[in-house]
């Protein structure tokens, strides 16, 4: 088969309705926009809008905050770690840190720190400097003669200070 040969499924593909080309069409005089008024002009953005009743959104009570001081972490857990490991992506006899997983290829970006997850299984005794971890992946660790070393993490916000 060539490239010219390619063809779409009979029936795929439907035709754009031209509207507004006489009554005729069926889709003509209003063009499929109802009467006049707002709604069949351009530029309408009344969402959420009840025809001057109270909104659903302003009926309902608020809840909830957005806490700025909140930390976003990454989570890694160790069979993840393993597994990069086994494929000779991770060095383990040198400490880990976040850029090191992130040259593994195991996280695409640090944020604001690291944190171990104790899902998986890990074989290899490591040495890992995290911003935080659970109290499974830290007993996982040192069960195999390994250490988890946990850093504070620095927030986005001291570092624009910075």
């Amino acid at each position: 088969m060539k490239l010219n040969q390619l063809s779409d499924n009979p029936g795929a593909r439907n035709r754009r309705i031209r509207v507004g080309r006489g009554i005729g069409s069926g889709k003509g005089k209003t063009g499929g926009r109802g009467g006049k008024g707002q709604t069949a002009r351009t530029g309408v953005a009344i969402n959420g809008f009840e025809g001057g009743q109270m909104p659903l959104f302003r009926r309902l009570p608020k809840r909830g905050f957005n806490n700025v001081f909140r930390l976003d972490l990454t989570e890694v857990n160790l069979g993840r770690l393993q597994a990069a490991i086994d494929a000779k992506r991770l060095d383990p006899k040198g400490t880990i840190t976040g850029e090191a997983l992130v040259a593994a290829g195991l996280l695409s970006r640090v944020r604001d720190g690291v944190r171990l997850l104790g899902k998986g299984e890990l074989k290899t005794k490591l040495t890992i400097e995290v911003a935080g971890a659970s109290k499974s992946a830290i007993a996982a660790v040192e069960k195999l003669g390994g250490s988890v070393v946990v850093k504070a993490p620095k927030p986005k916000k001291e570092e624009a200070k910075a």
